[in-house]
């Protein structure tokens, strides 16, 4: 009887022991330092999260352990708040890390993996370069001969070309491992040599358009989307919001590019999933003007659509909530229009102001704001635009006339086109998103809304702007 359990004995060892063998254990030594716990953290989403906190043993090491590997990326080792360090993990986590607390990183040595231990060389490359990079930046700042000038910065220059070199060698050496792979993230797209069709006016224009082009058509060709150990790297957050601010710039060709990032992700759910969540929060926590179109979209198409499948009811509902107020103002969007009463008694519709640019303000005389953006509107732009095809129609919030009535006479603000709704019929706090005010928006001759939710004295800005291109 005793034999047929046997097998299963044998079977139970040697899956405890598999288990083991693809775990993680990473012993850490430290000299000169006090500490009787570490921390041992990894890079994501621009922060330091922690993993795993481990406390001195009787040899006076430190050992983070467990039968599970860890997810291979860029980790953190605190010894304290001012000492850490990073290492890499990538397929071997077998570790012995001997580390003096005084001489940071340059006292630390890893044994168990190669790719953890050339990674290690490389940020101590790195590091010399950049003291000798400096060295040479405070000779340059205190030079006055342009001859020397030159070849400081020619050194600079070499030093660069050293420094990728480097990371080429260690890419070279180490195919298959995420340290080729990290080390590759950081290389910039390289942009060919461009030119001008002959005979082309403003050639400097044009080359400079297709370089530009070139540049955001291959920005992530050293980034798989399918690998979801990028996650666990100190640029890969910022890599993309760099794309998204600088290459893209635009609402529209933003929604195009992180469409473009989600799919190169699909099959990776790990990777798929944070982009999602960190697409929506960007353009959700963006100052950015029309960045909300980016939020509308991203919502809409993944959160709405039942992709993101992480978000409870409740989120949805808010959601669908925000992107009903958001989606009827827009910028590019006609300007919902409406029907209102004026101070005089007649009736206005939107849609049937003629005016090179229109600029509604929502407001109320007992808001605080008001008091000031009110009159420095009508200083700063009525009393210099007024004659260039600029009306303002200012939209009172409230229903009691007279302190209405009373702020427009003691501002001088007759000019204006004054409008109220006193029965609550345009439905203008949903149709503009007024929750606040004031809350400026400009349309164009068609009613286009141009922009939204500036500020009075942004204003001149903009319509100097416009008005030079008509």
């Amino acid at each position: 009887m005793n034999i047929k359990y046997i097998p299963l004995l044998f079977i139970l060892l040697i899956a405890t022991f598999s288990s083991n063998a693809q775990g993680h254990n990473i012993n850490v030594s430290v000299s000169n330092s006090n500490d009787t716990s570490i921390i041992l953290g990894y890079h994501f989403n621009k922060q330091m999260l922690v993993q795993d906190t481990a406390y001195i043993n009787p040899e006076g090491g430190f050992t983070f352990e467990g039968n599970a590997p860890l997810k291979q990326g860029i980790y953190v080792i605190y010894l304290n708040s001012e000492k850490l360090f990073d290492v890499l993990i990538g397929k071997e986590q077998k570790l012995n890390i001997n580390i003096d607390a005084n001489n940071l990183p340059h006292s630390i040595i890893i044994n168990g993996s190669n790719e953890s231990s050339n990674f290690l060389e490389y940020q101590k490359f790195i590091q010399t370069k950049q003291r000798e990079a400096k060295s040479i930046q405070d000779v340059l700042k205190a030079e006055e001969e342009t001859s020397n000038k030159e070849k400081l910065q020619q050194q600079l220059r070499d030093m660069g070309d050293e420094v990728q070199q480097k990371a080429l060698q260690l890419i070279q050496a180490n195919p298959n491992t995420f340290l080729a792979s990290f080390l590759q993230g950081l290389q910039e797209v390289e942009v060919p040599e461009m030119n001008a069709p002959e005979g082309t006016a403003n050639p400097d224009s044009i080359i400079q358009q297709k370089r530009f082009d070139y540049y955001k058509a291959h920005y992530f060709d050293n980034i798989d989307f399918q690998d979801e150990r990028f996650l666990r790297t100190p640029y890969f957050a910022n890599k993309i919001e760099r794309y998204l601010s600088q290459a893209l710039v635009v609402p529209d060709t933003i929604n195009k590019g992180i469409d473009q990032m989600i799919e190169k992700a699909e099959g990776c759910d790990e990777v798929q999933d944070y982009l999602i969540k960190f697409l929506f929060n960007w353009a959700n926590e963006s100052k950015v003007m029309g960045m909300d179109r980016v939020m509308v979209h991203v919502g809409e198409k993944y959160y709405l659509s039942g992709k993101a499948d992480w978000a409870n009811e409740e989120f949805i509902a808010k959601l669908q909530e925000r992107v009903d107020k958001l989606k009827p103002n827009l910028i590019g969007n006609i300007a919902p229009d409406f029907k209102m009463e004026s101070i005089t008694g007649e009736v206005f519709r939107l849609s049937e102001i003629d005016a090179l640019f229109t600029i509604l303000i929502f407001w109320e005389p007992e808001c605080g704001h008001c008091e000031k953006e009110v009159p420095r509107l009508n200083k700063e732009v009525w009393q210099k635009y007024a004659d260039k095809g600029v009306k303002i129609i200012a939209i009172y919030t409230q229903h009691e006339k007279e302190p209405w009535q009373k702020f427009i006479e003691d501002n001088a603000l007759e000019e204006w086109i004054h409008l109220y709704d006193p029965y609550n019929k345009s439905g203008f706090r949903s149709n503009y998103d007024i929750y606040s005010t004031p809350v400026i928006y400009i349309l164009d001759k068609n009613k286009q809304i141009k922009a939204k939710r500036l500020a009075a004295e942004q204003i001149p800005g903009f319509l100097d702007h416009y008005l030079k291109l008509l």
